[in-house]
Order: C-alpha cells, then structure tokens, then sequence
C-alpha cells in the first residue's frame, strides 16, 4: 500500500507555546505537588480524573497532576496537531516516513466495509484483503481444533510474533480448548526448542513458523532444528504438520509448508497479533473468541478515534507519560498486572513501548532535546510485593506504578480473588498515603503515583481492549514527542554484527576486532 496522503507537519512538544507554560507551572507545583492535599481540597478529584472506556475503568486521580496541568497538556495536544495525526494514521498515510509505510494494524479489527471519515482509496480494497484472510485463518483454526489428533501446537516466532501471541494465549486460557496444549518457542538458544520438544511427538503436533519475511535469523534456525526433529523421529507429511505465517511463500515451499497465511508491511511485529500471526490464539479460543478479540480492540479504537481528548483515555494516559518524562523525569514505569493470566502483559508492554518510542532523533532524523521512551518493567502481584515494592514504597527513585485488576475471577478457589483484590487495593493505597511513625526504617514517604485499571473479567473482548488502549498511549506521546513510533532501526546493527562474528566462532578470527570482543570470542570458543 503506498498512500499519497500530505501528513500533518510535525511540531515536537518542546516547541509548543504551551511548553513554557507547562516549565513554569511545574516549578511553581511540580515538585511540591502532595496528593493527599490534592484529594483533600478537591472533593471531585477522582471523579475527574477517571473514567470508563470500552471494556475497562481507569483511575488516574493517584497521579502527580493537577486539573490546570491536565489543561495545559491537553492544549499542548492541540497544539502538536495530535488529532490530525491520529486521523492521518486512522486513514492510511505514510506515517511510518522512514518507512514510506502506512500504519494500519487498526484495519485489522475493523469491521467488514466499514469506511471512516478521511480514508484513502486504498483503505477500502486493504480492509477487503483484510477480512478475506482472517476468514481463512479463522477456518483453519477451526480445523484444528476439531481434529483430535493434534494435541500439541508449537509457535516458532520472536519478538512480535512471539510475545503477542504468547501473552494472549496465556492471558485467555479459562477459554482454551480442552486437549490441547500450546507451546512458544523464540530464543534461538537451543535449550528452550530442545526442552520443548522432549515433550512432544510429531504426529501430534502441529507447528506454526512466524516470520513476515521467513529470513529472521532466531526464528529460521528453530525452524529448521523443528523440522530435522520432526523427520528423525519418523514425522509424516510436514505439509499436515506445519504452517507458516510469512508473506515468503516461495522460501516455506522450498521446506515443504504449503499452508501459509500472509500479512502485510504496515503490520508492524510488535501489532500483529491481530493478523494471521494471532492464528495460535484463535486455535486456542476459536474464531468466535478471535472476533471477540478483534471486537474489543476496535471498540477501543473508536473511542480513541472520536472521543473528544479530553475525555480520551488513551489520550490522557499518553500525555501522563510526557508530563512524567519530561517535566519529573521519571525514568521507568511498572507494571503490575493482578492477574496471573497477565503475567506476560509486562513484557509485551516492554516491546511495545520501547521498540516504539526507544528513540533519540525526531521526524526530521536530527536529535531531540528530550527525553523519550521509559523503561518498563513488572511482575504479576502479589509476587512482585515480596520483591521490588520494597523500593516502590521506599526507595530512593519514584517510580509510577500501574495496577491492572480483574474484578470477575475464572477459578473456584474461595477467598483466593479477594485477597488478591484486597491486596492491590492495598498497594495503591499505600503508595499514595504512606505512614510516618518515627522511625525511618519504618516510615513510609507516601505520594508516589499510581494509576488503576479495572477490568470487569479477562475475556477475549476486554484484552483486546486493554491492549489496544495501550498502543494508542504509545501512539500519543510518540506523536508528541515528533518521533516516528513504528520503525525499528536499532534492532539492526546487532543482527548485522552477529552474522559477521558466527563464523568467527567457529574459525578463531579476530581481525578488525577491539580488543575486548576479540578476547571475549577467544574465551567463548574455549
């Protein structure tokens, strides 16, 4: 797809007229600003400041804002164009400029012919492509839910077409179909393919090799280990036994895998859970999940579309993120999903967030003069409350925290859900009030920002929500801060450095080298 639509020019935050106003406003609030005085004069605060979205309630009255600083943010907003490059994105422009690419993982949880305000003439024969292959997806997944032969199936992928995937399936399992069992194998050490296939026997399992470009290093490795395994051990007909997600048909041919399912190259890695690289999941929970799935996203999409942004929840997570970074210069943000079928959602989180906004040049390719992406980090509680709470509660960094919670439980277990909701509540709570008794080893700072998420039950519609409110955060405060959230370069040089160095491994040769990697290849040979 090679749109041609003029995009909106791009205006980094820092050179906003609000930008000042937000410098000045912060050095007269900023650092003194105490929540427990916020809530106590203001009587409407958490009204204010949270909200419902699809499928989701958020609070984000325990953060360190005022209504006047929201205000400014959201002018800064306006004045950054925000709306025209979320309605440029939405339509099938080049956003991706690096890239000359459109941005369109939200066609793929659009609805069948559904035409939006402002969409190029290609949106509507893309959206068409779209619905024809997930129909053909969705069909194969219904196959192999119903053969019963098959009981084991294997996803070979990394980075997006791995954590996606993974976190999801892990997150949906109350709907998974019994008798099966899933597996993700990424890393290319041979320990994590090796573990898994001990488990395995080939004509019951089924593999599903997860490359756009069928050339990923990690991913064609594991490929080709999965099936010299598959024929070792007396494997038959690899064409009923593995599939490919590549838009490479000729390379999975060449291996024997003539069922393939395509994408396209304004999905990026990191969003294309929603493509054919979902097809473990929908396998997992069937197409009417999958759709559900799709549903959730999309209505999440809608709101984030036309909602105004003041009332944008997406909108107003992102421009926290700008407020945090670049005005507190909080350097990370944690994740603390209360949920145990969310204990991959930090991870993906991480990719999401820092593959996107990981940058130091804007549009124009220069540096910026601020900063960018944080980290992300978490654990699920209440693990990550007998590990890194601690110095959440007491340390000398301020780090915001954000709490998922699931109201609705999946599980029978009594009294289990209650304290696990018991003790999120907990933590917020405490993080935002604190304790002084005297004793410094004791005392507790309190006033440290934390925003909570409620989700009435983890079903398919609500993740899909969820994580869709979530790329468009990212999308918010990249497009504030002029950057371009959907290229990659930076994953590159490393792969470049490696193909170099592999042989070298094996031969000793350490011309050209600096010194300490020419030792470190000498010892590792060893």
């Amino acid at each position: 797809m090679t749109p041609t639509s003029s995009l909106p020019p791009s205006l980094p935050c820092d050179q906003a007229p609000e930008w000042p106003r937000l410098q000045a406003l912060f050095a007269a609030q900023g650092r003194a600003f105490d929540l427990r005085r916020a809530f106590a004069e203001d009587a409407g605060r958490f009204a204010h400041f949270s909200q419902e979205a699809p499928h989701l309630f958020a609070d984000l009255s325990k953060n360190l804002w005022s209504r006047e600083a929201e205000a400014l943010l959201l002018a800064l907003a306006q004045s950054c164009r925000l709306a025209e490059r979320r309605d440029a994105m939405f339509a099938g422009a080049p956003i991706n400029t690096t890239e000359g690419r459109a941005v369109l993982h939200t066609l793929l949880r659009r609805p069948k012919g559904l035409a939006l305000p402002g969409d190029l003439p290609q949106v509507a024969h893309e959206l068409a492509q779209v619905h024809a292959t997930l129909d053909a997806v969705l069909a194969y997944a219904e196959a192999q839910r119903a053969d019963a032969a098959i009981t084991d199936v294997v996803n070979i992928g990394i980075g997006g077409s791995d954590l996606g995937p993974q976190m999801a399936v892990l997150a949906l399992e109350a709907q998974h179909i019994a008798g099966k069992r899933f597996h993700f194998v990424s890393n290319v050490d041979g320990h994590e393919l090796h573990t898994t296939l001990q488990t395995l026997r080939p004509e019951r399992t089924l593999f599903l090799i997860a490359s756009k470009t069928f050339t990923t290093v990690e991913t064609m490795t594991n490929a080709h280990s999965a099936l010299a395994w598959f024929a070792a051990q007396g494997g038959r007909e690899v064409a009923r036994h593995f599939a490919a997600l590549t838009t490479n048909v000729a390379a999975a041919r060449a291996l024997g895998i003539t069922t393939t399912f395509g994408f396209w190259d304004w999905v990026g890695g990191r969003y294309s859970l929603w493509s054919a690289i979902g097809l473990s999941l929908a396998i997992a929970i069937g197409a009417e999940g999958f759709r559900a799935l799709l549903a959730g996203a999309h209505a999440m999409d809608e709101h984030f579309r036309s909602a105004p942004l003041a009332a944008n929840l997406p909108v107003r997570l992102g421009l926290l993120d700008v407020w945090y970074r670049n005005f507190y210069g909080f350097t990370s943000r944690c994740i603390a999903p209360y949920h145990a079928g969310l204990r991959r959602l930090p991870a993906y989180l991480q990719q999401l967030e820092m593959e996107s906004n990981g940058k130091r040049v804007g549009l124009d390719g220069k540096p910026l003069a601020l900063a960018t992406a944080p980290v992300l980090w978490g654990e699920p509680g209440t693990n990550g409350q007998h590990a890194f709470f601690q110095m959440l509660h007491q340390g000398s960094d301020v780090v915001p925290l954000e709490f998922i919670a699931v109201r609705t439980p999946t599980h029978p277990l009594p009294g289990h859900h209650e304290k696990l909701l018991a003790n999120a509540l907990a933590q917020a709570q405490a993080l935002l009030q604190g304790k002084v008794v005297g004793d410094g080893h004791r005392d507790f700072p309190g006033n440290r920002p934390s925003t909570f998420i409620v989700l009435d039950a983890l079903t398919p519609a609500a993740l899909g929500a969820l994580l869709a409110l979530q790329e468009h955060r990212v999308f918010v405060s990249g497009s504030l801060w002029g950057i371009n959230s959907f290229d990659q370069w930076g994953v590159e040089l490393g792969k470049v450095l490696a193909r170099d160095l592999e042989p070298r491994l094996a031969s000793g040769d350490a011309t050209g080298l600096d010194a300490s990697t020419a030792g470190l290849l000498q010892r590792l040979r060893r």
